[in-house]
């Protein structure tokens, strides 16, 4: 089956599958923040009418220092982008013809951008239903590889790796000169997250990415960045096509980094609402990852195929993520994202339906 490569637009996922889309339903596979964007942005939205005769900055100077003094980085070691996706397929553009290294499971996007320059693909993977790092078998792994793609927290399984085991990973891969990038997508999600960017000015080998449409509910508008030694952003730099970042987007950047306390206010709302999904998990003997961010892999362990869950959820109009194109899982979890209160409900009322719809599964919610 052609099954579409990410989640959102279940129009796809529903033609793959030779189902009607339905008039209404919940979609859990697209993980962005649940609360939307930040009110403050709609408060100023009319203001941005009248930039859009403006072009935008090609070098994003005024959202690059608002970042630089937020985040004390040297300016010269940020680079905006269109979003994490342009910002992979930069790097990517630049390892061209390189030894990569792909810790899976992880976002498909790494391997499709580095497959279309022409990389070679290697795979560490994580093991167990707890997908551990083995370190020994990290270090055996790195012979010859000259770029490794990782993202923490993981994504599709939500788990957030400590700081202690990035710079240990960071550390052996300085020592083999291979070159870390880092995917931080949703670090903001993390409680208490221990950021990684001052060892930018302690290891050449280290690349961070972080994306705004996650939290900041802005996929639409595509915002991200980059931040590196300088030598190496001055590298990736003219791989940028001019104007990549539209005017709006760099507005709302620097609106959005602002509101603090909406990052604080999601964290609750998030940490609040994953307790009780996995307490409803927990009691009906449901598996789910050691998930800490906004998003979680899922099964039911009283069957061998998750297909057939999957279609019950989707035939009524709940929408996961598959994982058939996450090498390691090959189909046998779902992800599912944190919605709202309500929705987050209509989910549990839908499993409970799946459980008491089949005799066999009776004996474990007893």
């Amino acid at each position: 089956m052609n099954w579409p490569v990410h989640g959102s637009n279940p129009q796809y996922l529903y033609k793959a599958m030779g189902l009607p889309l339905p008039q209404e339903y919940v979609d859990f596979s697209a993980n962005i923040n649940p609360l939307g964007p930040p009110s403050v942005l709609k408060e100023n939205w009319p203001h941005f009418y009248d930039k859009l005769m403006v072009y935008p900055d090609p070098n994003s100077l005024k959202l690059k220092t608002f970042i630089s003094e937020k985040e004390k980085l040297p300016a010269e070691s940020l680079l905006i982008g269109n979003g994490g996706s342009e910002l992979i397929h930069l790097v990517s553009r630049w390892l061209t013809g390189k030894t990569v290294l792909i810790v899976q499971p992880t976002f498909s996007e790494y391997e499709s951008a580095c497959r279309a320059n022409q990389c070679e693909i290697r795979y560490f993977s994580l093991t167990g239903p707890e997908f551990k790092w083995e370190m020994n078998k990290f270090r055996e792994s790195l012979a010859g590889v000259d770029a490794l793609f990782f993202c923490n927290p993981n994504n599709p399984t939500g788990i957030h790796y400590s700081q202690e085991l990035v710079l240990e990973i960071i550390k052996v891969c300085n020592e083999e000169q291979c070159v870390v990038i880092l995917d931080e997508a949703f670090y903001d999600f993390v409680v208490e997250y221990e950021s990684m960017l001052p060892y930018i000015h302690h290891y050449p080998n280290l690349m961070i990415l972080r994306s705004m449409t996650k939290m900041f509910s802005i996929p639409g508008l595509r915002l991200g960045y980059l931040t590196a030694s300088a030598k190496v952003v001055r590298e990736l730099l003219p791989l940028q096509p001019h104007w990549s970042v539209n005017t709006i987007a760099l507005l709302a950047g620097e609106i959005c980094l602002g509101d603090h306390d909406f990052i604080l206010n999601t964290q609750e709302f998030i940490a609040m609402e994953r307790n009780r999904l996995f307490d409803f998990f927990q009691h009906h003997r449901f598996l789910v990852t050691n998930s800490t961010v906004n998003f979680y892999l899922f099964k039911d362990p009283t069957v061998k195929n998750q297909y057939e869950m999957f279609e019950f959820l989707v035939k009524n109009a709940i929408i996961p993520r598959h994982t058939f194109n996450f090498p390691g899982l090959e189909g046998n979890w779902l992800r599912f994202a944190i919605k709202s209160r309500e929705e987050n409900t209509k989910l549990m009322e839908v499993l409970a339906r799946w459980r008491t719809s089949h005799p066999l599964y009776s004996s474990a919610v007893e």
